[in-house]
């Protein structure tokens, strides 16, 4: 490994004047300080908030602990953990990966390489569903396609206390990771986990209220030009949704009535700029009634609902 050339910090740096050598320099402040700046120049979109992430995961301390512990100065282990862990986001490796986990919906998901980091659009297809199951008169059972590290599964099972939960993925890697932040968060006896390629793994004969999915929806094209931390890390078979980004979605929409109960709901998150393709795709499902689409916080279109009429 080779060395990142921490500066000595300057006066302003909040270290105090003690009459150590070298590694009495190297403060939370300081190294938060430098860091930030060495991310910045390394292209990072949220550097001090990855300054932050990486030093708390370095001193094995809480993100909001750093803010008491300014003055103090990182043990010789310390520094050594975060040399690595700052060179590899420098080299654009994502700090989810780095850092094995991400939140989402308030609760941390354990993440590796083999699954595609949780982010908050997705968030819209969880407040979405949640509405319409707390519509209904008895408990949901749901299918999630394409789970990858599980987040939507288990944020509904964990919301859904009595909801009936089944969670599909073509990875064993990635079914691993679910299964076991399925663990953690004591939702595994809820949620029935299926290794296979969309519906093909769920018996013809059953049948679910809600069909989820984040599913791949990039362009092959568009791949190419991705910040080089999801383009050359996240895995491309979650990523990649063929050449006008709707191969998948097409197979999704055209499954969904085969699963679905009388008034069942498909969810489907989205690129906003396929919000009407993806209608049309549900249109041309005479099974669907008139597709609903949902925006996100910031007002673009996310998730698109079909429902069975």
């Amino acid at each position: 490994m080779s060395t990142i050339p921490l500066p000595a910090p300057q006066p302003s740096d909040h270290r105090p004047a003690a009459a150590g050598g070298q590694a009495d320099r190297w403060t939370v402040q300081a190294v938060l300080d430098w860091t930030t700046g060495h991310l910045a120049d390394h292209g990072s979109e949220s550097p001090r908030l990855d300054a932050e992430i990486l030093l708390a995961q370095a001193r094995g301390c809480r993100r909001i602990e750093l803010y008491t512990q300014f003055d103090q100065a990182l043990t010789d282990q310390q520094r050594a953990v975060m040399r690595d862990l700052v060179k590899r986001r420098a080299a654009r490796e994502p700090v989810a990966y780095l850092v094995g986990f991400r939140e989402f919906f308030g609760a941390d998901f354990a993440l590796t390489s083999d699954t595609l980091i949780p982010r908050p659009d997705t968030e819209t297809l969880i407040v979405e569903l949640l509405d319409l199951a707390r519509q209904l008169p008895a408990p949901p059972a749901i299918l999630d396609l394409g789970t990858g590290c599980g987040c939507i599964a288990i944020t509904l099972a964990t919301q859904l206390v009595s909801a009936q939960v089944s969670a599909v993925d073509i990875s064993p890697a990635a079914l691993e990771v679910a299964r076991a932040n399925a663990e953690t968060h004591n939702v595994a006896d809820r949620i029935a986990f299926f290794a296979g390629d969309l519906y093909e793994p769920i018996p013809p004969d059953r049948k679910f209220q809600f069909i989820a999915s984040n599913p791949p929806y990039v362009t092959t094209a568009e791949l190419d030009q991705l910040a080089p931390d999801i383009r050359d890390h996240e895995p491309r078979t979650a990523l990649d949704g063929g050449a006008d980004g709707l191969d998948v979605i097409r197979r999704l929409v055209a499954g969904a009535p085969d699963h679905l109960a009388p008034g069942g709901s498909l969810l489907c998150e989205i690129s906003p700029e396929q919000a009407d393709g993806v209608r049309r795709l549900v249109v041309e499902q005479t099974a669907f009634g008139s597709p609903r689409t949902v925006t996100d916080l910031s007002g673009q279109a996310r998730v698109v609902v079909a429902s069975i009429d």
